[in-house]
């Protein structure tokens, strides 16, 4: 498995170039990628144009994940048309070596009582899948567990293990897994060792983040969400123990509340984030990645030519 970033998450934005020299810069080895903004620079330039910072820094950085840029939730036309996108965002993933894609559960509703809303969501996540399958791309389904969620909502939804891989057996699709978020697995109650009930093939991606110590489960909100290593009472090192035990070999990204950052510089929200994965990462005796010190050299040929087109 290997440290990755998501700039949106963690609120770090600039050209991809900037991104991808932070990404290296503090530790990163994968990060995750807009994927309406790379299908959209293949369309403009061709694959070779829109792929060459990332083939500049493959040998130190990989690509993690990707997310639909739509409401796959949403009013039935909002997601008929950004189905009609799909198969194009999956070929272009393929193509440029991104094979997983995270949706996530809205754990309520005020239209759709539960039934209705499952049939929904079992409808809709088998057309994804199928879209998706034939580029060999994997979907990785979320639940979201915080009670605050679902306070005040008329029906209640999705949020837990059991209902969410229900929900993934009722597809009847064969390229859709989990998302192991660390802090929705604690909040929803379930014990460290009832990973090991699951496959490695189960688990498309992992996210982590603590939760304070003075904040009980039943109480957590998704603005407790905190960086890996500050001081929480997730026990993050022991789910990456068990995750390296049972090969699971892709991305482990930060998920902290990105209000938490406020204006803080993108590079110091990135070292943050980089510091707490390490510190985590050698408490599970995980083998430490390098600090990517000369990132800036890897990439700088490319960022130079993508500046000087841009202007074309």
């Amino acid at each position: 498995m290997f440290k990755n970033l998501n700039p949106s998450v963690l609120g770090v934005s600039g050209h991809q170039s900037e991104v991808i020299e932070i990404a290296l810069t503090y530790g990163f080895r994968g990060i995750d990628i807009d994927i309406a903004d790379f299908t959209s620079r293949v369309q403009r330039r061709g694959l070779e144009y829109a792929t060459r910072l990332i083939r500049s820094a493959s040998k130190m950085l990989r690509l993690g994940n990707f997310t639909l840029p739509f409401d796959w939730e949403g009013e039935e036309e909002v997601f008929r048309a950004g189905m009609g996108k799909v198969p194009e965002y999956a070929l272009v993933a393929s193509q440029i070596g991104c094979p997983r894609c995270v949706l996530t559960i809205t754990p309520a509703s005020d239209q759709l009582p539960y039934h209705e809303n499952f049939e929904v969501h079992r409808r809709r996540l088998a057309e994804i899948a199928e879209a998706m399958s034939q580029a060999g791309v994997w979907i990785g389904l979320r639940f979201q567990a915080a009670g605050s969620l679902r306070k005040d909502r008329t029906f209640q939804f999705i949020h837990d293990l059991d209902a969410t891989t229900l929900l993934i057996s009722m597809s009847g699709a064969k390229n859709v897994g989990l998302v192991v978020d660390v802090w929705d697995w604690t909040v929803s109650g379930l014990p460290i060792e009832k990973l090991r009930s699951l496959s490695r093939e189960q688990i498309v991606a992992v996210q982590v983040a603590d939760l304070p110590a003075d904040v009980p489960f039943m109480e957590a909100k998704e603005e407790h969400r905190r960086l890996p290593g500050d001081g929480g009472v997730i026990d993050i090192p022991a789910f990456l123990r068990i995750l390296a035990e049972m090969g699971y070999d892709g991305p482990v990204t930060p998920t902290p509340y990105r209000g938490l950052f406020g204006r803080t510089r993108r590079d110091t929200v990135a070292r943050m984030a980089g510091d707490g994965l390490d510190k985590v990462w050698r408490a599970a005796g995980l083998p430490s990645d390098y600090r990517g010190a000369h990132a800036a050299a890897v990439v700088s040929a490319a960022a130079a030519s993508e500046d000087s087109e841009e202007q074309d």
